[in-house]
């Protein structure tokens, strides 16, 4: 009996040593193999891992017919161990009951990680990697882990230059948990190494100047380039490498290859060596097209726009084949008439010394129509607020231009996230229609205002305000529906309200239907403002100076067809009432009630295609404000109880991208201000006052007294003794204004919770309050960086630092020195 457990144990033995893992017996069973049927298995020695889980991971199962001695018991302890849970496995055969076989599975689970610490590195980069590595406490601590901890603490250093960063892991018993074990990750960062010098080998038509500025992310360190970091890093290195290559085919140079590159480790760091072979420089000779029918060869050749002679490039050749940003290409051609099963494949068929013949072979297909039109992920806006703004139809011939017009009428919404917006066309060859599934991520869109500012003249002036810009009236009479209000049907309701005591109050309350009636993009609005300001000595209810106003505007706009559908038009007609007395603030109206009813018509084109931060498009706008002609209807009417003006206002914006998300806006804005007499003076209201940020009278509101505010940065608001020009020293305001303004724009952050972007901008304007003042050259310069955040809850907050290149004459004697710099801070709006 002793010969045959020696032998069982030595058989078994052998098995688990194969497996390098210990597998014990304790009963013997006979010197061959013997097959027994699995009776039971349990498992001893676990703690915190679920007995009934391990054996269904070991493969066994109660009933199985086993071996002893036999591979079964070894392939499940080799399953068991390669889940990483275990230390240990050890089988034990429980008993023997005929030809039953009971097993047990003693097992010592690996230790849990209970905390981890780092030591070598700053508390910023203990932050950053405690992210990076995502250990979670409970987690079981096996090899893996420890590896790729190890491993990703040092990728993060080598990312950051520290190429001999090295990372060590220990394991420290925990004696506060039981088989818990703490991480303490020990870092050696080294130092920083950096490369400190590029060459470049085999370049004759390009300098090496101009090669290194493909290389992107991999630059050379050197004293003048403050900004540069000299980071090494292989994986951005790859992609500079095929960014090198690609300019080279860009510029003729097909077959351009980079022969060798070699990194030296020196005393100062890290020296690249990169030999490239350019290879001739090949030319575009004949282009032939063959497959077309729709369009003739002239047709197509003259929208592919490739010239016999030109610089062979593919990539040209596919920018002209399938998306040319600064104009039509072919695939447009056909895909705009509904040809989306068309196919276009260039071929070179010869190449003649530095010529070469493409055959643009082309597959028309058949037209195909809209089918099914799906959208989802919008968990809060109605279907029917997204279908109403699409310009694809079930039904109508699938069109690539408007597909993409369609994406762009979704982001101009407000409500979805513009950089997620999904656009998947799903076409079926067999019955010639296309489904499009359309995909939004909703986002944030009403705002909250709860600030304070000081104003100068009135002081602190506090705000609270609220806009909901995706409301729906339609719900608003189920209470299940106001969490906290009725949303999803694109409706606008905004409420605010401004104080600084008794000094200075204001109220306004509007409201929007985009979709009047809901068949068309005809708008409908109506506004309520009242404001009061009290001036002089005793600033209570009882002050005697004081200027007071109501205003009601009813609106109706609606989208034009011709000359395009970016076209918008509205009109509208307000009434707005001022009560004054003593008030200096506005020059010929210092006491008195004062009526205006005005007719606005405005026609605007707009085509951008993001309104949070704007890459492309633009936005033109024709504003013309007019009241009755009272002295035209009575020669004798030259009071301003009843106030007559006609007002023409132009604003241009055109965005146009350079590199990346790099943009440049240039600006234009025009104003104008006249009566239809000529024999009657401009009144005192809706005149232009210009400088500043364009907030209005020292801060305190661009609707108060009937004005409106032009900003200029890098100058004095209106009302201040530096405020520009000198003639309207008497706040009174010019009669007409020009401005331009350059602006570069950058985005720092495209999250729709935060969307940043920084500027650099230069302008100029001007303001006169006389025709005769005049002058389109006489104009206000100044320049300045600044920086723009959109957060959804609180709408648009501005910081500008301009600097002012022109003098003003200050409007009081002994004023002192105008300062040149001045901070503007802008919420809510945009300067003009």
């Amino acid at each position: 009996m002793r010969n045959l457990v020696v032998r069982l144990m030595l058989a078994l033995g052998l098995l688990g040593g194969a497996m390098s893992q210990p597998v014990r017996a304790q009963q013997a069973v006979g010197d061959e193999p013997k097959k027994y049927q699995l009776g039971g298995i349990t498992v001893s020695g676990a703690r915190n891992l679920d007995p009934n889980t391990l054996i269904s991971l070991s493969g066994l199962r109660v009933g199985d017919d086993i071996n002893i001695p036999g591979e079964e018991i070894g392939k499940s302890i080799r399953k068991l161990w390669g889940q990483g849970l275990l230390g240990d496995v050890s089988v034990t055969i429980a008993r023997i009951e005929g030809n039953k076989i009971y097993l047990d599975y003693n097992v010592k689970e690996r230790p849990r990680l209970s905390k981890f610490t780092f030591s070598g590195i700053r508390k910023g980069q203990t932050e950053d990697l405690t992210k990076k590595i995502a250990l979670i406490r409970g987690k079981v601590v096996t090899d893996a882990l420890l590896n790729n901890t190890r491993t990703q603490v040092r990728k993060f250093f080598v990312n950051k230059g520290y190429l001999d960063a090295k990372v060590n892991v220990v394991q420290v018993a925990d004696s506060s948990l039981a088989n818990s074990v703490a991480l303490r990750i020990d870092v050696d960062k080294g130092s920083k190494v950096r490369i400190h010098d590029i060459a470049i080998e085999g370049n004759k038509a390009f300098s090496d100047r101009k090669l290194k500025g493909k290389l992107k992310k991999t630059k050379e360190r050197k004293p003048y380039k403050i900004l540069t970091a000299g980071k090494f890093q292989r994986s951005e290195y790859e992609e500079d490498k095929k960014k090198l290559i690609e300019f080279y085919n860009a510029e003729g140079y097909r077959d351009a290859a980079i022969v060798s590159d070699t990194l030296i480790r020196d005393d100062q760091g890290l020296a690249l060596r990169i030999k490239v072979d350019e290879g001739p420089k090949y030319f575009f000779r004949h282009i032939t097209w063959t497959g077309n029918y729709l369009y003739d060869d002239k047709t197509l050749a003259n929208v592919l726009g490739i010239k016999p002679g030109s610089p062979y490039s593919k990539e040209v050749l596919d920018k002209r084949m399938n998306y040319n940003p600064t104009g039509q290409d072919i695939s447009s051609l056909y895909l705009n008439d509904g040809y989306l099963f068309f196919t276009i494949d260039p071929v070179e068929t010869k190449v003649d010394g530095d010529s070469i013949d493409i055959e643009m072979r082309i597959s028309e297909g058949v037209q195909a129509h809209i089918k099914d039109i799906n959208i989802s992920g919008n968990t809060k806006t109605s279907d029917h607020v997204l279908r109403r703004t699409l310009r694809t139809l079930p039904g109508d011939k699938f069109n690539r231009e408007l597909l993409i017009r369609s994406q762009r009428e979704i982001a101009t919404l407000g409500y979805f996230d513009p950089e997620k917006i999904g656009i998947n066309p799903i076409p079926n060859q067999a019955d010639g229609t296309v489904d499009i599934n359309y995909t939004v991520v909703e986002k944030p869109s009403d705002q909250v205002t709860l600030s304070g500012g000081w104003g100068g003249y009135a002081g602190f002036i506090g705000t609270v305000g609220l806009v909901f810009n995706n409301f729906s009236l339609r719900k608003a009479g189920n209470f299940r529906n106001w969490t906290p209000v009725p949303a999803g049907d694109g409706q606008r309701v905004a409420l605010n309200v401004q104080a600084n005591g008794v000094q200075y109050q204001a109220y306004s309350l509007s409201f929007t239907e985009p979709w009047l009636g809901g068949r068309r993009p005809n708008s409908f609005s109506f506004s309520l403002n009242h404001s009061v300001q009290r001036a002089g000595a005793a600033l209570d209810a009882a002050s005697d100076q004081f200027i007071k106003v109501n205003s009601a505007t009813v609106g109706l706009g609606r989208q034009l067809r011709v000359p395009d559908d970016y076209f918008t038009l509205s009109n509208s007609l307000s009434y707005s009432q001022y009560q004054t007395q003593n008030y200096i603030a506005i020059a010929g109206a210092t006491t008195g009630t004062f009526n205006n009813i005005t007719l606005n018509t405005t026609l605007v084109r707009n085509s951008i295609d993001n309104p949070t931060y704007t890459r492309r498009g633009s936005s033109l706008s024709l504003s013309l404000n007019l009241t009755p002609p009272y002295s035209l209807l009575n020669n004798n009417h030259t009071s301003n109880e009843w106030i007559e003006f006609h007002k023409w206002m132009f604003d241009a914006s055109w965005f146009t991208p350079i590199v990346g998300k790099l943009v440049l806006n240039t600006r234009a804005h025009f104003g104008y201000l006249s009566t239809y007499n000529s024999n009657r003076a401009v009144g005192p209201f809706e005149r232009f006052k210009m400088g500043g940020a364009g907030l209005g009278y020292n801060g305190g509101g661009n609707f108060l007294v009937g004005a409106d505010y032009i900003g200029l940065r890098g100058y004095d608001d209106p009302g201040q003794t530096f405020a520009i020009p000198t003639a309207q020293a008497n706040q009174a305001g010019g009669i007409a204004f020009n401005k331009y303004v350059l602006e570069m724009r950058y985005p720092v952050s495209l999250n729709p919770a935060a969307t940043v972007y920084v500027l650099a901008f230069a302008e100029a304007g001007n303001s006169v309050d006389a025709y005769t003042n005049y002058n389109p050259y006489k104009l206000y310069r100044s320049a300045g960086v600044g920086a723009r955040i959109f957060m959804s809850a609180f709408g648009l907050l501005g910081f500008d630092y301009g600097h002012g290149f022109d003098s003003v004459i200050p409007s009081v004697p002994n004023a002192g020195t105008r300062d040149p710099n001045h901070f503007h801070f802008i919420i809510g709006q945009q300067i003009r």
